[in-house]
């Protein structure tokens, strides 16, 4: 540790990320009451980092000057001598014990790069690769906090990030446009008869985005069906927590459709009796298809399963350490990084008005 390191303790820099969470991170904090304690820990101490990062990115003056900064606070993190930070700390240790490869992080931040830098997605392969950066790498990371190895399962839990981000730019149609960005493919746009940047200027619902919605959702259908398989290779503690979250995900799309494909004038919510129901059912899972664990990795996802160390390249370490006492916190959980929070919603439009 460097020698201007404040002293602090385990408890006290996980205390720090957590707190970075309660602002935030609603969407999913039921579902985390069913993972394992230690997982909780370091999926907390992962997300914290990607929160504050996407804050830097997305909020800053300078989001290239954002990005170079958090770029050397990744070198010091996997150096083992981070920043006087209790989030790099905690990410440090984290990176120790579960050999967690720089390329994924490198590659969400790449992500966040194209938010910055206001990238257009014209193309539904378009919209996949930024998918697998700002979630499918969460996914993977997850995974691998899990202590999930074996490629086809790897593969799988990016279908679940891209399948939970597809979710979200459904769902955040509306609040997008009013905030200048769009993240439908604009060529499935304009094949319906739908102006990219004249929506943009004046977003509403119709049947041509009605039948946009339901392409991107039915892709989304696919990867959650995929991510089925692999779920079920998780180690068994973890599993529920999963389930709750791919299946209250999966459920937004689900309201996003019943509201009549109007995510312009009304913002698509799981209440809370509908959610007590969907985790009530987590002891009732869908047949399983053996083929789809072996599917062939989407191509957006590929390059995050190459990635991860194989066989003898992959350092094991002991069993993660825990950092508090308790588990009275709330976690949002696979930590979709696309998903701006209400918050930094709002500020970006209020600077607009």
């Amino acid at each position: 540790m460097r020698s201007d390191l404040q002293i602090t303790t385990p408890h006290t820099d996980m205390g720090a990320c957590r707190k970075l969470l309660c602002h935030g991170s609603r969407s999913f904090h039921i579902a985390s009451q069913f993972l394992p304690l230690t997982l909780r820990e370091s999926a907390c101490g992962l997300y914290a980092f990607c929160r504050i990062a996407d804050d830097l990115v997305d909020l800053g003056d300078d989001p290239r000057q954002a990005l170079d900064t958090l770029h050397r606070r990744l070198d010091l993190i996997y150096a083992a001598t981070p920043e006087n930070h209790s989030v790099d700390r905690v990410l440090s240790q984290i990176v120790t014990d579960h050999g967690l490869p720089r390329a994924l992080l490198n590659a969400l931040l790449e992500g966040f790069e194209w938010d910055a830098t206001g990238r257009l997605y014209e193309t539904l392969d378009d919209v996949l690769d930024y998918g697998a950066r700002v979630a499918g790498t969460v996914g993977v990371m997850m995974a691998i906090l899990m202590g999930v190895r074996d490629t086809h399962t790897l593969a799988r839990a990016a279908d679940l990030g891209v399948a939970m981000q597809l979710t979200n730019i459904c769902r955040d149609v509306g609040e997008d446009a009013r905030a200048g960005r769009l993240y439908l493919p604009r060529a499935l746009l304009r094949e319906q008869g739908i102006n990219p940047e004249q929506f943009i200027r004046d977003p509403r619902p119709s049947p041509a985005l009605t039948a946009v919605l339901t392409h991107m959702l039915n892709e989304a259908d696919l990867r959650y069906q995929r991510a089925d398989e692999g779920i079920r290779q998780l180690p068994r503690r973890c599993r529920p927590g999963i389930w709750a979250a791919r299946r209250l995900y999966a459920e937004i799309g689900q309201r996003v459709a019943q509201t009549g494909y109007d995510p312009i004038s009304q913002r698509a919510v799981v209440s809370g009796t509908r959610k007590c129901q969907i985790l009530m059912g987590l002891v009732r899972s869908a047949p399983a298809r053996p083929a789809g664990l072996s599917a062939p990795c989407a191509r957006e996802n590929q390059f995050l399963i190459n990635a991860v160390p194989r066989g003898n390249e992959w350092q094991s370490s002991a069993s993660p350490r825990r950092f508090s006492p308790s588990a009275s916190w709330m976690l949002e959980l696979f930590i979709v990084m696309a998903q701006r929070d209400e918050m930094a919603i709002h500020a970006r439009s209020s600077e607009q008005d």
